[in-house]
C-alpha cells in the first residue's frame, strides 16, 4: 500500500530509514516517512516538526470523501494508539501506533446521511459521534472492538444510539464527571444538552441551557483555576457565535450564567480552550480573516475572575488563513488553521501578552488563502507525542516534532 512505501510523496531526499528514531510508547522505531529540511517536509511546508505518516482520503472512505474533525484513543489493554477520522461519510479508526505501517481498521457509517460537519469525542473507551446530518443523533461505540479485528478494514455497526435531539454540530465531554455536551443541537434553541453518561452505552438526558442561544462549541471542565468561589464547579466555557459564555453546570437541572464577554470586530467567535492552570482563555474567531481583513487573529482572555472576564490581548498570525480549532497542552498551544496547516505556538509569556510561533506543518500547499481548505483539526494529546491532524481535502496526517 501507498503509505508503506514512504506515500510517493516524491521525496528525492527523504526515505524510511532506521537512521532518525524516535521511542514510541512500546518501544518500536519510529521513523518518518518525510523528515522536515530546508523549510519542506516532502511536498509539505513545514518547521520543526516531521511527516511520520500520510493517508489519503481515498483509502480512508474511498471517492468523493471530504475530511473534517478527529479525534484520538489509547487502547489501555495494548497501548496502541488510534487515530478516529471523521469524513462526510462516517468515522474511520485507524491504527497509528507504528505511524508508517498504519492500520485502517474499520468505518462505522454515518447513522443517516452524509454530512461536512461530523464530530466524535471518547470517553471510558467509548466514541460518542455527532453529525449535522438530519436525525443523526448521537452514534455510540465501543472501541474496544477495534482490538478484536483480524481482518481489516471492517465495516462496524453502532452500539447503540442517543435520539434525544436530532442534528448537533459538535460534542464536548468532561471526563471527570462523565457528562456530555451536544451544542449547536434542535434542542434548548441550540444551547448545550447535557447527558449522562455513568451508563456508556445507556445515555440519559440530563437537561440543557438556552438562555445564552446557539452555543457553536464548548469546552466543560470540573474547575481548579485561581477563582476560588468555583473550586471544583462544573464550568461550561461556550463559544457563542458573537460572544464567549461562561456557565456553571453543577446542577443540571439549574444551569446558571456566570459571566459573558465579548471583543471588537467580531467575524465568528468559533472556539476555545483553558490554558492548564485555567487562568486563560484562548479563543478562535473563524470568520474575522474572511470578514475584517485581519491576519489569523487569537483572542486571549484573562479568566482569574470568572465573574470578570477580562480580553487579555490578541495575537495575530504570519498568513490571512482562517484559524478553526486549538488546544493547549502544556506551554503550547496547537492550531488547526485551515490552508496553513497547524501552527504549535508557544504560549509560555502569555501573562506577558506574548506568543510565538515555534513550528507548523503545512497540509495544504497550494497556498495559505483565507479560504475554508486544509487542516481541520489537530489532536496532540496522544502519549507517544505523536499529533493527528485531520484535513478537509487530503485526509489523515501524523505528525512529529522534528528529534534535534
Amino acid at each position: 500500500m501507498m503509505r508503506k512505501i514512504c506515500f510517493l510523496l516524491i521525496l528525492v531526499a527523504f526515505s524510511c530509514t532506521k537512521k532518525d528514531v524516535f521511542n514510541a510508547p512500546n518501544q518500536l522505531i519510529i521513523n518518518p516517512i518525510a523528515k522536515c529540511e530546508n523549510g519542506f517536509a516532502g511536498e509539505f511546508p513545514c518547521n520543526n516538526y516531521d511527516l511520520l505518516t500520510y493517508i489519503s482520503l481515498e483509502e480512508i472512505a474511498g471517492d468523493n470523501t471530504e475530511g473534517n474533525d478527529s479525534w484520538g484513543w489509547v487502547d489501555p489493554v495494548t497501548n496502541n494508539e488510534y487515530a478516529l477520522m471523521c469524513t462526510n461519510k462516517g468515522v474511520s479508526f485507524i491504527d497509528i501506533t507504528d505511524p508508517a505501517n498504519a492500520i485502517i481498521v474499520g468505518f462505522l457509517k454515518t447513522r443517516t446521511e452524509n454530512s461536512s460537519w461530523r464530530d466524535v469525542k471518547v470517553y471510558n473507551d467509548v466514541a460518542y459521534i455527532v453529525s449535522e446530518a438530519k436525525n443523526h443523533g448521537v452514534q455510540i461505540f465501543n472501541l474496544n472492538r477495534l482490538r478484536d479485528v483480524t481482518n481489516p478494514p471492517v465495516e462496524f455497526t453502532q452500539d447503540r444510539e442517543y435520539v434525544g435531539f436530532g442534528s448537533a454540530h459538535n460534542i464536548v465531554i468532561n471526563e471527570e464527571s462523565g457528562f456530555a455536551y451536544a451544542v449547536g443541537t434542535q434542542s434548548f434553541s441550540g444551547g448545550p444538552h447535557f447527558m449522562d453518561l455513568t451508563n456508556p452505552f445507556n445515555v440519559v438526558s440530563a437537561g440543557g441551557y438556552q438562555e445564552s442561544a446557539y452555543s457553536h462549541d464548548a469546552q466543560v471542565v470540573t474547575y481548579k483555576g485561581p477563582d476560588k468561589d468555583y473550586t471544583d464547579k462544573e464550568i461550561l466555557i461556550g463559544s457563542n457565535e458573537n460572544e464567549v459564555v461562561i456557565i456553571d453546570v453543577t446542577d443540571k437541572t439549574n444551569p446558571t450564567k456566570i459571566s459573558a464577554i465579548s471583543y471588537s470586530n467580531i467575524g465568528y467567535t468559533h472556539q476555545g480552550w483553558f490554558t492548564e492552570d485555567f487562568k486563560y482563555f484562548i479563543v478562535g474567531d473563524e470568520l474575522d480573516e474572511r470578514d475584517k481583513g485581519v491576519n489569523t487573529r487569537t483572542i486571549i482572555f484573562d479568566f482569574t475572575d470568572l465573574d470578570n472576564p477580562i480580553l487579555h490581548f490578541e495575537y495575530l498570525g504570519k498568513t490571512a488563513a482562517i484559524d478553526h480549532n486549538g488546544y493547549v497542552k502544556g506551554n503550547l498551544f496547537f492550531q488547526a488553521n485551515y490552508t496553513a496547516g497547524v501552527r504549535i505556538i508557544d504560549i509560555t509569556n502569555i501573562e506577558n501578552k506574548n506568543f510565538t510561533e515555534i513550528g507548523f506543518f503545512d497540509t495544504y500547499p497550494e497556498n495559505d488563502n483565507t479560504a475554508f481548505n486544509g487542516a481541520w483539526n489537530v489532536y496532540p494529546y496522544l502519549p507517544s507525542g505523536n499529533i493527528i491532524v485531520s484535513d478537509i481535502n487530503r485526509g489523515l496526517f501524523v505528525i512529529r516534532k522534528s528529534k534535534t
